[in-house]
């Protein structure tokens, strides 16, 4: 017999997804995937079938595929299947062979699901499997969250398999003679996860012969614990002030947060920041500012009283020659407008724009960001300065000094910081003949 009740009971109880509506099922061909269509289909759930070849493990992998798409069609289900290149993915965005079939595979269900208006994805993950995923996050390093193990629904994704053990999985197959495949891949302990299947559990298991249901319990725990964190976090989130596309966290309200680096991860975990630099942070809190913490996708600069967080930029700015022809160039988010004129026309109230005594300009100009050693002569000041000084009496963040476009002359000379100041050099004086104008508009 098969587990009618406890399965429907677990869809229910969890609200995975409505007995009306059409779900994508993603079926290997093991034993997992195919009793979890044998289920959909005995309880007359409405689904489609879904397959990947990752081109892996040769007429292995084929015969996989053939066997779902016959099993489709002996269920009169829709079939949707596709073949990739893994080892090619992998190598093009250098991942491992597992993570780029895991991109691939959601890519993929995601897009029939959204193409064919099913309801959700639907995977066959056991309890076991979340026991796995646990033990693997302690051994890689987590918060709260990678202790919770496998949400029976998360988005569009659901796991009506999640009230089984895999040895209950595997009792029902040969009790039923249910027909299945086996990936031989699954036997090899040179994947992480195998190596915790096949080694490490097993001997958790002699600890404890009741390892499945005490992880149940502590799953629960953990998402108990977890829902408390993230109401808490999103109390803390409230300090967040945002500016010109930019999170300011007040240092005060990160010294007072408790327990700090629980609360502070959770905030800055969602941009990449790990636990090490989480702690570097904090460490820095009573030094000097101008501590930069990256990601892949973000910084986080202390600025005096302010944690500012940053998107990275898609592109680094680089520098950009301007012609004497040129009227428009784009550069970072600002569109440069330049205008020619015979009348000594000086620009007042905007500093997004300037007038230049253009006899003095050497073509080609250079747009581009500033440099340690950088100087200029400020307009209405005496001498030189460092740009590095200018923007400490501008009190300006340093994650922004790098977004002030420069404009430099042929001769190496700054011009004009783009909304700030001229050099007093090329200021418009009564011996001006001509003027070039330059205006910036910051683009959305």
């Amino acid at each position: 017999m098969l587990p009618f009740s406890r399965f429907n009971h677990f869809i229910s109880q969890n609200r995975l997804f409505d007995t009306g509506s059409t779900v994508l099922a993603a079926l290997s061909g093991g034993m997992d995937s195919v009793l979890m269509v044998r289920l959909l289909y005995a309880a007359g759930y409405k689904f489609a079938i879904a397959h990947c070849n990752f081109k892996l493990r040769g007429a292995e992998a084929d015969a996989d595929q053939a066997f779902c798409r016959n099993l489709a069609q002996s269920l009169d289900v829709p079939f949707h299947t596709t073949e990739f290149d893994t080892s090619a993915y992998a190598a093009e965005h250098k991942i491992s062979i597992q993570m780029a079939a895991r991109q691939l595979r959601y890519q993929w269900f995601e897009q029939l699901r959204v193409q064919n208006a099913y309801a959700a994805i639907a995977l066959a993950h056991h309890q076991n499997d979340a026991i796995e995923t646990i033990l693997l996050n302690l051994t890689r390093g987590t918060g709260i969250a990678g202790l919770h193990g496998i949400l029976p629904k998360n988005g569009t994704l659901v796991r009506p398999m999640l009230f089984l053990q895999r040895e209950e999985i595997e009792q029902i197959i040969k009790e039923n003679d249910i027909a299945y495949v086996e990936d031989s891949s699954n036997a090899s302990t040179k994947y992480a996860r195998n190596k915790i299947r096949h080694e490490v559990v097993p001997k958790l298991k002699e600890l404890n012969p009741s390892l499945e249901q005490t992880f149940e319990s502590n799953l629960q725990h953990f998402r108990e614990l977890e829902a408390l964190l993230e109401q808490e976090t999103a109390k803390q989130r409230e300090h967040f002030t945002g500016h010109d596309g930019d999170l300011y966290l007040p240092v005060a309200a990160v010294k007072q947060m408790f327990p700090q680096r629980l609360l502070l991860f959770s905030l800055l975990q969602p941009y990449g920041f790990n636990d090490e630099q989480v702690n570097s942070i904090i460490a820095s809190l009573n030094k000097h500012s101008g501590r930069v913490f990256e990601t892949a996708s973000s910084t986080l600069v202390l600025d005096r009283d302010q944690l500012i967080l940053s998107e990275k930029s898609a592109t680094t700015l680089q520098e950009l020659k301007i012609h004497q022809q040129d009227k428009e160039l784009t550069y970072g988010q600002y569109r440069l407008n330049i205008l020619h004129d015979d009348s000594p026309l000086i620009i007042k109230d905007n500093p997004l724009a300037t007038s230049v005594d253009a006899e003095l300009l050497v073509y080609p100009l250079t747009i581009r960001p500033w440099q340690q050693g950088d100087f200029f002569y400020p307009l209405g000041m005496t001498g030189k300065q460092l740009l590095s000084d200018f923007f400490i009496h501008q009190k300006l963040p340093l994650h922004q000094k790098n977004k002030v476009p420069m404009l430099v002359n042929g001769n190496g000379e700054v011009v004009w910081l783009g909304g700030y100041r001229l050099d007093d050099r090329y200021k418009i004086n009564q011996n001006t003949k001509k003027v070039t104008i330059f205006e910036l508009y910051k683009m959305p």
